[in-house]
């Protein structure tokens, strides 16, 4: 069965798409920790990071960075973090979180957004790719 991830890719789910390659796709979290928060994933369906080929692994780990670039420029924060749980979808995925303070890195605090916040943000991030 497909994880919610491979449905995204496939273009079954809807998303708001920051950027794409043939391996890898980000996009932000509709359950986002805070605004901006940007889930990099690669299209390989594969549950957990460690599992991913050295390669592949190496990929994901510079697309995170390119995204968390733009992240950083475009969404005011004192820095990126990033998250590696992998817990809640059994498919391997990198988060980006702006934070302003420790909390924002917590998975219980969340922020809300309306479709055109997301929109907005999403064509915003992608201009400073």
């Amino acid at each position: 069965m497909s994880s919610i991830f491979t449905k995204i890719i496939n273009g079954e789910i809807p998303c708001y798409k920051i950027a794409e390659d043939d391996d890898f796709l980000a996009f932000l979290d509709v359950n986002p920790n805070a605004k901006g928060h940007t889930l990099c994933v690669p299209k390989q369906e594969i549950d957990k990071i460690f599992d991913i080929e050295d390669e592949l692994y190496m990929g994901l780990m510079q697309f995170s960075k390119k995204i968390a670039v733009a992240l950083e420029k475009t969404v005011p924060c004192k820095r990126i973090g990033m998250a590696v749980i992998g817990l809640e979808v059994p498919h391997a995925h990198v988060h980006l979180i702006p934070l302003n303070e420790m909390d924002e890195m917590r998975f219980q605090n969340k922020v809300s957004l309306s479709k055109q916040e997301f929109e907005a943000l999403a064509i915003s991030i992608k201009a400073n790719l």
